[in-house]
């Protein structure tokens, strides 16, 4: 059976997670694949000095060693530029390390994984001021491309004021705010390395491996600015 290190830096959570076919985790998400996780959500960005160290701690807990891993996952955003920039490096480094394929999961796909009772699931990740990064799915399948969007009221007019539809994740409450809508599901969340482990197996059992290791870089989506 696979064993798949996930991790997730794409926003202030630093997360890791065991991904493989005898998912043990007890979880609300109804996520089949996960053995365990280990994570921090921390405003100060925690991802340098603790990514490490999540990696060692929790293979460690469960007995499996960096030669028995059969695969990297990793977060590709979009998201935090630093953090996901981090991540990657961490993820790249250790397939070299290993020598491991390196598996590439949406950031936003991972996210709306988090709600699970809605037809229309809207991933947001704040991207500052009005702006969020987003998507939207219909269940598993996604129904609009990932783009960096300035919110206004006419935003999603097709899908806001719908008790079917729930907007996820750093950006959902701000968007609640400019609307005034009651009617549609809100949910405040940050990306984890919970809902990376289905995907990563599914994606793994398929051989959907990065083929250009050397060259892979993040999902920035838009160019980093430092102000």
């Amino acid at each position: 059976m696979p064993y798949i290190l996930c991790i997730e830096t794409s926003s202030t959570n630093c997360s890791i997670a065991i991904a493989s076919h005898r998912g043990a985790l007890d979880n609300s998400f109804q996520i089949e694949h996960c053995l365990d996780l280990k994570e921090d959500n921390s405003d100060t960005y925690s991802h340098a000095e603790s990514l490490h160290v999540f990696i060692k701690d929790l293979l460690d807990q469960n007995k499996i060693t960096f030669d028995q891993l059969d695969a990297i996952a990793v977060s590709k955003g979009p998201g935090s530029y630093t953090g996901l920039r981090i991540g990657v490096a961490t993820a790249k480094g250790l397939c070299y390390a290993v020598d491991k394929p390196l598996i590439s999961i949406d950031t936003l796909q991972a996210l709306s994984l988090q709600a699970t009772t809605s037809d229309i699931i809207i991933p947001m990740m704040d991207a500052r001021r009005m702006e969020v990064y987003s998507a939207v799915y219909r269940g598993k399948h996604l129904v609009q491309s990932t783009e960096a969007k300035i919110l206004t009221q006419e935003s999603y007019v097709e899908y806001t004021h719908d008790k079917n539809t729930t907007f996820i994740g750093s950006g959902a409450l701000k968007f609640k705010e400019l609307l005034n809508d009651n009617q549609s599901n809100y949910m405040e969340a940050h990306p984890t390395a919970l809902t990376m482990c289905d995907l990563a197996i599914a994606m793994y059992n398929e051989n959907q491996f990065v083929t250009d290791l050397a060259y892979y870089e993040p999902f920035y989506l838009k160019e980093f600015k430092s102000s």
